[in-house]
């Protein structure tokens, strides 16, 4: 099994006769190549270039076996583990498959998997959106922020109001101005558009029309 083989050399890089980088490396030390690996495989979606999706795809899961033996060797856990955990979340949040829930359409699948992800969490609001990754780009973070938030959003058109009203009274600093791209993303959830993909799209175009 290919996998088996690939988890074999990473016990042989990672052995005592193996890579000595490779031996001196930490899960904070490879937190870059994470980071810098699924952007290269985004890049390689939005350009729909199958052969060097494929290939980020390997580097993507080097990083993910890499972290696993490294918590193997320090005895945190497993890739088994690790495969075992997603496989459990799969099944628990997809009920309308694994268990007695029943979906339609893709709305009740959203509202299934919403809904079971809650189940998991623990802790007050406050809780659930300070668990949100600060390492995130801030308009997926202010997206999932919100999302995990409790109170109640105002409407679409409310929305674009209170941004009507923020231009009106002048943009002073920092915080107002985050204000208004926070309010943009908890319209962008409302409207169910991705705020961080329709910036790059956005940047991209402008990128395109210029002369």
């Amino acid at each position: 099994m290919e996998f088996e083989k690939f988890l074999g050399i990473m016990d042989v890089l990672l052995g005592e006769d193996g890579c000595p980088w490779d031996k001196e490396q930490t899960h904070e030390s490879l937190r870059q190549y994470m980071l810098e690996e699924c952007y290269e495989a985004i890049d390689a979606i939005d350009c729909g270039n199958m052969d060097a999706l494929r290939d980020e795809l390997g580097d993507v899961l080097l990083q993910v076996v890499f972290h696993a033996k490294l918590a193997e060797k320090a005895g945190d856990f497993t890739i088994k583990d690790v495969i075992e955990g997603i496989s459990g979340k799969l099944v628990s949040r997809h009920t309308h498959v694994f268990g007695k829930d029943s979906a339609e359409n893709i709305e009740d699948v959203k509202k299934i998997w919403e809904a079971n992800k809650e189940k998991e969490r623990e802790g007050s609001a406050v809780s659930n959106m300070k668990s949100v990754p600060k390492a995130l780009p801030a308009l997926v973070r202010a997206s999932k922020v919100i999302k995990r938030s409790k109170r109640e959003l105002p409407s679409a058109e409310e929305m674009i109001n209170q941004i009507r009203v923020m231009f009106d009274n002048s943009i002073n600093n920092n915080e107002e101005f985050g204000n208004i791209l926070l309010t943009l993303a908890a319209l962008a959830n409302i409207l169910d558009i991705n705020a961080e993909f329709s910036l790059t799209n956005a940047i991209e175009a402008f990128i395109n029309t210029e002369r």
